[in-house]
């Protein structure tokens, strides 16, 4: 045991002392003496603090520094190598996927301008992949002055109005952004046309070529009004074929034909209000006057049609035309005479109203 100096706080203290009783700094095991100068100080310390001499410790370890073999550098050089080889590897697998992440990305641009009828997206490509493959450089570039050309040429079509300058340029570009726009106008065009020819041909035309027209409904209304209130020539026909029939049973002197062409109750016959089949064939019978050996009614083919719808889609045709009848007498003599005949045909196809004029040379 020996008597030191506390290297905290200079008080005399034994070393075998566990701490200093003044400053309660360690002491026993935590304290060296300087063999250089005989200065106390604490073991943690690297060199005296007076001399600045070198523990024990420290000097063992600087020798182990000196002494360690040499091939411990070179065993640090080589792992210095791996590491930068493996980096460097690390780097270039990263890069090519970088790359390869990019050539992708610039592809699909490439494929979806392609496809594009819009000539921003086209613009918007050349502008993000300037150092894009030639190739695909060049296609762009083709694409864009052809969606010019269809642009420009599209604005012709539409300044013209004109329907032929629509179509050819359908047909020279089949799949231009203004295929619906340029459709809608040719069918707008066409409705145009029919509407003003106002027949059921020119509507039915436009139908036939427009099936799924903006106009359809229209036209198909158009019909209908026509079909209600135009003589079409069918209509002259049935019409004819009545009057045909009627003046043909006069002559035969048939009965029953003639009743068949008329109404059972008439509105008027000859002037007489809610006339029957039996005032027809009284009519019949009274025209053939003693001395008369035959008789030729002859409708004129001046018809004067007007339909009328009366409800129910039933049409009602009114009639103006003339007649011409010829009278054979028995001594062989024979006149012509003509009348002026206003008549009705029901829904039915029969003659509800007949009234006829003769008419004076």
């Amino acid at each position: 045991m020996a008597i030191i100096k506390c290297p905290e706080c200079n008080h005399e203290i034994s070393d075998k002392a566990p701490v200093c009783p003044c400053c309660g700094a360690p002491i026993a095991d935590h304290v060296v003496t300087c063999p250089e100068c005989g200065k106390v100080y604490f073991s943690n310390q690297t060199e005296c603090p007076q001399c600045h001499h070198l523990t024990g410790k420290e000097v063992a370890a600087q020798a182990e520094v000196h002494t360690k073999p040499t091939n411990v550098h070179k065993n640090n050089r080589i792992i210095i190598m791996v590491v930068v080889a493996v980096a460097l590897v690390v780097c270039g697998i990263c890069y090519a996927f970088y790359h390869n992440a990019q050539s992708d990305k610039e592809q699909i641009a490439y494929e979806a301008a392609m496809a594009s009828q819009d000539a921003d997206v086209l613009q918007n490509y050349l502008a993000m992949y300037p150092n894009a493959p030639e190739e695909h450089v060049d296609s762009i570039q083709s694409h864009l002055e052809m969606l010019k050309a269809i642009d420009r040429d599209w604005t012709n079509a539409m300044v013209s109005g004109s329907k032929s300058a629509i179509e050819r340029y359908l047909a020279e570009y089949p799949n231009s952004p203004f295929k619906n726009t340029a459709q809608h106008m040719i069918d707008s065009i066409d409705w145009s046309v029919a509407s003003a020819a106002g027949n059921v041909e020119s509507l039915e035309a436009y139908i036939e070529s427009h099936p799924d027209g903006d106009y359809v409904e229209e036209a198909n209304d158009a019909i209908k009004n026509l079909n209600t209130t135009t003589v079409q020539p069918e209509d002259k026909l049935l019409v004819a074929g009545v009057f045909n029939s009627f003046f043909q049973s006069l002559n035969a002197r048939d009965e029953e034909a003639l009743t068949s062409t008329t109404s059972p109750l008439m509105t008027k016959f000859l002037g007489k209000s809610n006339a029957t089949r039996s005032d027809v064939v009284t009519f019949m019978h009274k025209i053939y006057k003693n001395g008369v050996s035959t008789m030729k009614w002859q409708p004129m083919d001046d018809y004067k049609i007007s339909k009328k719808d009366i409800g129910s889609q039933k049409i009602e045709y009114t009639v103006v035309f003339s007649a011409k009848q010829t009278v054979t007498h028995d001594d062989g003599s024979a006149e012509d005479l003509q009348y002026r005949v206003n008549a009705k045909v029901s829904p039915e196809g029969l003659i509800s109203e007949f009234n006829m004029v003769k008419i004076l040379e």
